[in-house]
């Protein structure tokens, strides 16, 4: 099994992979409420995923405006930037590499988690069909707001001071999420867009806010140390497009030029099937001269198959890091892997977030 690309060293911008396994972002609203700082347990559940060639956090909000869920961790204040700081200290002393994601999530939040109460803010004011989870429950997603023309130029500075902060808090480098139905994708998709100005209308319009917002981010972070997450043809969060592949040919080629180190794509449905609508993924990968990282329902046959036939650099895995902090090794050991337990995804404590045993422990304790 060890003969497998997915676990070559490869070479990303200025780092060196030691593997081709990418842990996916996976939201667990454990940061402390409040202050949105990491909690201490992050520290330990990054820190024993960091045999993964590359670490992605969970999405990580670039102000209060831009926060969707409770108790998600912020890049925007100097305590959270201190917290973030131990993180990363703790997987570089493990030997690991670690991306924060960025986001805001425009329209699927709740006005609970607004400043003063306020409403959320959108593209286009249409309300997303779906759920959010505020105050321990899942909840009906508020209605949104139309940002106005003026509005803009401040959120891609929020983008640009997260960066900045993100850099202070010691991250090898940013991914932008761009993907399932927030805030960039929700301006991409004519679903979610309605505008009749500069950032409405036609795909050049449609696309611009997310490759400002690239060309921001890795203005200051270096484009070779800038990524950025994708998800063409995903349902998620109430988000569709009539066309996706015109639409996302230009955008990856906007991309291109920027030389971002990777395009991030959600293949299908994200968490769903892989087959969901029609797309031509090799399109982008041929469009992309940087590195593709392949992510939705990935496993070690699929992951070989496909860097096989060269149709990926980097692979991500999203539940298996969830269950497995040593899924390198089970992989290459072709272990069995330890079964997630749902009920602990979203908030609470170290159950199902930082208990789940190593291969070592295991055999350990038998």
């Amino acid at each position: 099994m060890s003969q497998t690309k997915l676990f070559e060293p490869y070479k990303l911008g200025g780092i060196t992979l030691p593997n081709r396994l990418v842990m996916a972002p996976l939201t667990r609203n454990r940061a402390v409420p409040g202050s949105f700082v990491p909690s201490e347990l992050a520290i330990d559940y990054y820190g024993q995923r960091a045999s993964a060639g590359l670490l992605i956090t969970e999405a990580s909000q670039i102000s209060q405006q831009g926060q969707g869920y409770q108790d998600t961790p912020g890049i925007y204040s100097k305590e959270q930037v201190a917290g973030w700081r131990k993180v990363t200290d703790r997987v570089h002393e493990q030997g690991g590499r670690i991306f924060i994601q960025i986001w805001h999530v425009g329209r699927i939040s709740h006005d609970s988690l607004q400043p003063d109460g306020g409403k959320p803010v959108a593209p286009s004011a249409i309300r997303a069909k779906g759920k959010t989870f505020v105050n321990g429950t899942f909840t009906d997603i508020s209605e949104p707001r139309e940002l106005e023309l003026s509005e803009i130029p401040g959120i891609i500075e929020d983008f640009k001071r997260s960066t900045e902060n993100a850099l202070a808090a010691g991250f090898d480098g940013i991914e932008i999420h761009g993907a399932n139905g927030y805030l960039l994708d929700q301006f991409a998709k004519d679903g979610t867009n309605k505008r009749t100005d500069a950032y409405g209308g036609g795909i050049e319009n449609r696309a611009k806010l997310m490759l400002e917002v690239s060309k921001a981010v890795a203005a200051v972070a270096g484009p070779e140390r800038t990524g950025i997450r994708i998800s063409p043809v995903t349902p998620a969060n109430d988000v569709s497009d009539s066309n996706p592949q015109p639409l996302f040919d230009h955008i990856v080629d906007g991309l291109n030029a920027l030389k971002l180190t990777y395009i991030h794509v959600v293949e299908g449905a994200t968490g769903g099937p892989r087959d969901h609508a029609p797309f031509d993924y090799g399109s982008l990968r041929k469009r992309f001269k940087q590195a593709y990282v392949a992510n939705n329902g990935y496993d070690f046959d699929l992951a070989t198959k496909q860097l096989d036939a060269n149709a990926a650099d980097l692979i991500a895995f999203g539940k298996p890091f969830i269950s497995n902090p040593d899924l390198v090794e089970r992989l290459k050991k072709g272990a069995p892997l330890n079964a997630f337990d749902k009920a602990t995804f979203y908030g609470g404590g170290a159950k199902g977030y930082t208990d789940y045993p190593t291969l070592g422990a295991k055999q350990a304790a038998e």
